[in-house]
């Protein structure tokens, strides 16, 4: 209690309290205005800065300056946000006092309205933490190690409720959430087969990840610990699971199984590990180059409860055989891009029986225990290489230097070189897999990794096959031989939806801050940054011209698309409820496609 007490008192000052809701709030406007849920007045504009004004009653207006970004976006001017009201005009102070105050504009339930509070208090709390205490400089984080590197960021950009984590305590919050970088260790439990299952990649058993992942000290522990239950060691998998959850979930849910020896309690692991953004997966720190763990948690955070879906946990494995398959068949993808797949090589899971008879259980009681073991991205990395998430490149250090243009600084070339490469780098893998095979990743900020040499781009790692592939749904022969049980899981979608995890998943929830950040800098011109983006694309194009027809199925040049909602989803049209499949983003209106200005006319 003394540690919180301390805690509390050193982070939660007046000022930074200040500083957290004076930056949130500015983030609600920008992604509000956005997602059309508020439409601003506008008084005055003049090279794309903007003076607006937002009337939320007869009696009170906020004022504010955007400047306008390219895809329909918005950046709210530092500190420019007013209130009026009959008692004059006064700086806005409070980001919660702006929810409340544009609920009936939205069209809030108060439910929704209650629980979204809660999850921008928690978000702002931890705000406070990063701001007191996460202070290393941009210069000296691109020197940092890449999951020490995860542990200073500041969360999702585009979600304002972004580090929720329902279900915390404050002391879970100070042992367990990424920003605090603690070393955990994860328990050990042995489940029965007759409960679980395992998966494993081809060539892979279960004996073999044990020896991997574990020193025969540790197997020794495992077996006598069964023998003194009067259990057969070889009936059992021995599986990591998260303290917090087991501490607040597998007792609660699973005390048949206990009580059964179906499952039994062997204690804690030897090796440390790193949380990062995720929360659930976690980095071997004792040894890097062991695999990467990830584990359900069952804490709501973003759009999700942080479980693991037992369908996809199943499948895991064969769907890291799938992508991993393409890339070693073809040699764009193996010399050429040098593309790097941590592969999730393989799972446990365990239903818990109760939940899983019940049709249309919701679904985050079907995700409680299980665990993916995901190679690691340090057995891959060359001599001179670092690896980076494409989130880090997102980060400001609290005296505003950005992460990206340190690494550009110390890269020896400009930033519209540095661009370049680090557009082909990017896209053309992303687009050989889209074009040749139908077959697409999420490339958000976590999933998508840059590998560097000398601070310059050199090749892409992409991960999270299970969560975040999907395929396409028109008649490609690439994908004619694929199970049908790998198919029923991964999502296949018209040519529209299986762009937009390339387009909403990269350009919109990436890029579009990047772009604003190199800007801001007066190192790459907003307009400039598009245009090597488009260039990357036609290259890529220019490279494969037999893939023509297909370059208009997935068209990356067309004037619009559908718009896709993530704080209106929470706010709107999901709210808190919970149904038998996680909630997906919102479809509202449509967005302008800066990238249409550079298509090639015939």
């Amino acid at each position: 209690m003394a540690t919180s007490e301390n805690q509390l008192t050193h982070v939660l000052t007046e000022a930074t309290w200040h500083n957290v809701n004076q930056r949130l709030l500015e983030k609600m406007i920008a992604e509000y205005m956005y997602e059309d849920m508020i439409e601003p007045h506008i008084m005055a504009e003049a090279d794309r800065i903007m003076e607006c004004k937002l009337d939320v009653s007869a009696a009170k207006s906020y004022y504010f300056t955007v400047k306008k970004r390219w895809f329909d976006s918005y950046e709210v001017i530092k500190d420019s946000v007013d209130i009026v009201d009959e008692s004059g005009r006064s700086k806005a102070k409070s980001a919660l006092t702006f929810l409340l105050d544009i609920k009936p504009l939205i069209g809030m339930s108060a439910e929704t309205a209650s629980h979204l509070i809660k999850e921008l208090q928690h978000t702002m709390i931890a705000d406070a933490h990063l701001e007191r205490e996460n202070v290393k400089p941009a210069d000296a984080l691109i020197h940092e190690d890449y999951a020490k590197l995860e542990t200073h960021m500041t969360g999702h950009p585009w979600i304002t409720y972004n580090k929720g984590r329902i279900g915390f305590d404050y002391d879970d919050y100070l042992a367990y959430a990424p920003e605090r970088q603690n070393d955990v260790k994860l328990i050990w439990v042995a489940v029965h087969h007759s409960i679980a299952s395992f998966q494993a990649v081809a060539n892979l058993d279960y004996d073999e990840l044990l020896v991997h992942e574990t020193d025969e000290e540790e197997r020794d522990q495992f077996k006598e610990t069964l023998i003194r239950y009067d259990q057969n060691p070889a009936a059992y998998y021995i599986m990591p699971v998260h303290e917090w959850q087991w501490n607040n979930v597998i007792i609660q849910q699973f005390p048949e199984e206990i009580a059964n020896k179906d499952i039994i309690l062997i204690g804690d692991g030897k090796d440390t590990y790193l949380p990062q953004q995720s929360i659930r997966t976690f980095v071997n720190t004792s040894n890097p180059y062991k695999h990467h763990v990830k584990v359900p948690m069952s804490i709501l955070n973003t759009l999700v409860y942080r479980g693991l879906p037992a369908e996809r946990t199943v499948i895991a494995p064969r769907i890291t055989d799938f992508i991993k398959g393409i890339a070693e068949a073809d040699a764009f993808l193996k010399q050429e891009c040098q593309l790097i797949l941590p592969g999730e090589i393989a799972s446990i899971n365990v239903d818990q029986r109760y939940f899983n008879q019940l049709e249309h259980a919701p679904y985050h009681y079907l995700e409680l225990l299980g665990c993916i073991w995901r190679e690691s991205i340090y057995a891959y990395l060359e001599e001179g290489e670092q690896a980076v998430t494409l989130a880090a490149l997102l980060y400001r250090d609290h005296e505003g230097k950005p992460f990206i243009q340190s690494m550009i600084e110390q890269s020896d070339v400009s930033a519209e070189e540095w661009l370049r490469s680090f557009f082909q780098i990017v896209m053309d893998p992303l687009l050989h897999y889209l074009y040749q095979y139908g077959t697409v990743f999420s490339p958000h900020g976590q999933n998508t990794i840059i590998v560097l040499e000398q601070h310059k781009p050199k090749r892409l790692a992409v991960k999270d096959f299970v969560d975040d592939v999907n395929i396409s749904d028109q008649p490609f022969p690439e994908l004619d031989n694929l199970a049908e049980d790998i198919k029923a899981v991964l999502r296949s979608e018209a040519p529209e939806g299986l762009t937009q995890f390339i387009f909403t998943g990269l350009f919109i929830c990436h890029l579009r801050y990047l772009a604003a950040i190199l800007d801001n800098q007066y190192m790459v011109d907003e307009l400039t940054f598009w245009e090597l983006l488009a260039d990357a694309i036609k290259r890529y194009q220019t490279r494969f011209p037999h893939l023509a027809e297909r370059f208009q199925v997935f068209d990356f040049f067309k004037p619009t698309f559908t718009k896709l909602c993530l704080n209106r989803n929470r706010m709107v049209d999901y709210g808190y409820e919970s149904g038998d499949d996680r909630p997906h983003a919102s479809e509202y209106g449509s967005v302008n496609n800066v990238l249409a200005l550079f298509k090639e006319t015939e």
